[in-house]
């Protein structure tokens, strides 16, 4: 092949500004779909994470304890299990905008219908409804962001999709509990639906399945799927051992997000270290802060050194020295308390980079389907070990009540607490056990 360069073929000097204008528009218009559709995660992260900021008045309201509280909530994850799979499997096969606003306007529904619940039994069923359109919060934006982006870069968009996520779960926390405190949880939620019709406007306006140029591959991942056939397809996602471990590394590190900021976290530091309401409601939302800050700085960090499990392992044992830290406290200043579950979200959002692992372990067309794999793992955390927190609490307490709330002595919270440090473990060897795939992906 000639290496000579006629005028003809040779970029003029007037052609370069306007390839570079062409990059910028692309990744600008990239950046616009995958934050639009993040507005589904920031949204549905509200809902799963309220639950924090209304225990009190939820336990109050139904007259219930904390293990048919811890119930309620994991009513989210419980849908999330049994339906997440599917979602994947879905998400690679129909289009994605469409899911997002069939998800998000069920999700929307669901919150009302929640607001207006008169019975225990009623508001169970709306927070399954939540959490089965939750199946596609997550998934359908990695799913874009799959699309849209480079591999290489995968990592710090799917930390800044997980970004926005926490944004949300932070939203839901003192803010939420100020609003609730001047208009009622009822009124709150109601309130918190009108924010979900904002965010299908904008979805509706600026989502769209893959870039121009994204299309033969997208006619090729489809004739790949149709050739291997559904249940080969699925088998094979599912054999996949990098699925499990990235998913079980995953689900292990994102419990504190669950137990600690959205359904216990409040209600231990106000019973145990005796914080005020608006106090505790904000140490606990330090959590997701930190997971603000964490999820792109160690999801770039990973794209940057070309590593998925060094990070993964590194940041997972020092959440591990913070964690035990934590219970170790006695009666810590509120600051103290704040940072130390500031870092701990930083460093647990290491979790993130679970997904792209997942991501370039598996063909391109089996992106969703695989990390629904993982998904499944992730969400059937908060399905097991809400309710079982809340049933370690319960098995000790002594039947104290205070104005309807059930009231647990540091001795319940610390056993229910244990699980933390133990299933960071179980993550720290899952880590170790995974194959590093150096931000490539599988042909």
């Amino acid at each position: 092949m000639s290496i000579a360069l006629s005028s003809a073929n040779t970029p003029s000097e007037n052609s370069i500004p306007a390839t570079v204008a062409t990059a910028k528009k692309s990744t600008a218009r990239a950046w616009l779909v995958v934050i639009s559709a993040s507005l589904f995660f920031f949204y549905e992260f509200m809902q799963m994470t309220v639950f924090n900021s209304i225990s009190g008045d939820l336990m109050q309201t139904f007259n219930i304890t904390a293990a048919q509280f811890g119930a309620l909530s994991a009513g989210y994850f419980y849908a999330n299990v049994i339906f997440l799979f599917p979602a994947g499997i879905a998400l690679d096969r129909f289009s994605t905008r469409r899911l997002i606003i069939t998800g998000l306007s069920i999700c929307t529904l669901a919150t009302i219908g929640m607001a207006c619940s008169p019975y225990y039994g009623l508001a169970m069923l709306f927070r399954f409804l939540i959490g089965l359109s939750s199946t596609l919060c997550f998934l359908s934006a990695a799913r874009l962001a799959s699309r849209w982006f480079p591999t290489e870069r995968l990592a710090f968009v799917i930390g800044v999709i997980v970004t926005m996520a926490m944004l949300g779960g932070f939203v839901a926390q003192t803010p939420m509990t100020f609003l609730v405190s001047h208009i009622g949880w009822r009124a709150a939620l109601l309130t918190d639906a009108v924010l979900g019709v904002v965010f299908l406007g904008i979805i509706i306006k600026n989502v769209y399945d893959f870039p121009p140029d994204y299309k033969a591959q997208h006619v090729e991942n489809l004739r790949e799927l149709t050739a291997l056939g559904f249940w080969p397809s699925i088998g094979k996602a599912l054999r996949n051992i990098q699925n499990w471990l990235a998913g079980l590394y995953t689900s292990l590190l994102n419990l504190p997000i669950f137990i600690i900021g959205s359904s216990f976290g409040s209600l231990y530091l106000q019973q145990v270290h005796h914080y005020s309401k608006t106090t505790a409601s904000f140490c606990s939302s330090m959590i997701f802060l930190g997971t603000i800050v964490g999820s792109p700085v160690l999801g770039g960090l990973s794209d940057r050194i070309g590593r998925r499990c060094q990070p993964m392992i590194i940041a997972a044992i020092i959440s591990l020295v913070l964690m035990v830290l934590l219970m170790q406290l006695n009666q810590p200043d509120a600051l103290l308390m704040g940072l130390l579950i500031f870092l701990l979200g930083f460093f647990t959002s290491a979790q993130i980079i679970g997904y792209p692992l997942i991501a370039e372990s598996n063909p391109r067309a089996l992106t969703s389907t695989s990390i629904g794999v993982g998904s499944v793992l992730i969400m059937g955390g908060g399905a097991v070990f809400e309710p079982l927190f809340g049933y370690l609490l319960n098995l000790h307490w002594d039947h104290a009540m205070v104005n309807g709330v059930a009231q647990y002595s540091a001795k319940d919270f610390n056993l229910a607490l244990l699980i933390l440090p133990i299933t960071m473990v179980v993550g720290i060897l899952a880590a170790c056990l995974a194959k590093e795939t150096y931000c490539r992906v599988r042909k």
